[in-house]
């Protein structure tokens, strides 16, 4: 109440200054008690974020954190060979999202696909990688980290050439139709 009347009066002040062109000055007590519960607002935001981040980081699992960092690229533009937020190809968001989680992978789909162990689609976990021939070459050329499963069939992140990064299904006709294989490479 006592706040209210302060800061009413000192809003009425300056508007009375104002108009007859004077510059007046806040009470140095109170400017030093905004500030104060500013700064304290401002430590209490950032503690209780980065607390919680922290903590979502270390109980995280190696797949989920590849898929995390994956998402993070969402709507990230296609370039051939790009490796950033500004431009990145498939494979490139596969490097990156493994190295975020201290997993060392190659950085071409021809390399990457010699890499960990094939299992069936059916049995692929988010963190996989699902392997396609988008070409009438018999070469593996395009990849994405599956994120999970909707129908039962694998949802995954991926950079779409003509859309970049998102998350496609092998439900649609054309990932479906151009899948070759799957491959885990976190235990």
């Amino acid at each position: 109440m006592v706040e209210q009347l302060f800061c009413q009066d000192m809003t009425n002040s300056l508007k009375n200054s104002e108009a007859k062109g004077q510059v007046r000055k806040l009470p140095h007590s109170f400017t030093n008690e905004l500030m104060r519960k500013s700064f304290a607002f401002i430590a209490l935001v950032f503690l209780a974020t980065s607390c919680g981040m922290l903590k979502s980081d270390k109980k995280m699992k190696p797949r989920d954190g590849v898929v995390f960092y994956a998402k993070e690229y969402m709507g990230t533009p296609y370039r051939l060979g790009g490796n950033n937020h500004s431009g990145i190809d498939c494979s490139g968001l596969i490097h990156n999202a493994y190295k975020k989680q201290g997993i060392r992978v190659s950085r071409t789909v021809d390399l990457l696909r010699k890499e960990g162990k094939r299992i069936s689609k059916d049995r692929a976990k988010p963190g996989d990688i699902l392997f396609f021939r988008t070409t009438k070459k018999r070469k593996l050329t395009h990849a994405g980290i599956i994120v999970g499963r909707k129908g039962g069939e694998p949802l995954f992140i991926h950079a779409s050439s003509s859309r970049g990064v998102i998350i496609s299904s092998l439900r649609e006709g054309y990932w479906n139709k151009t899948y070759a294989q799957t491959r885990r490479l976190i235990r």
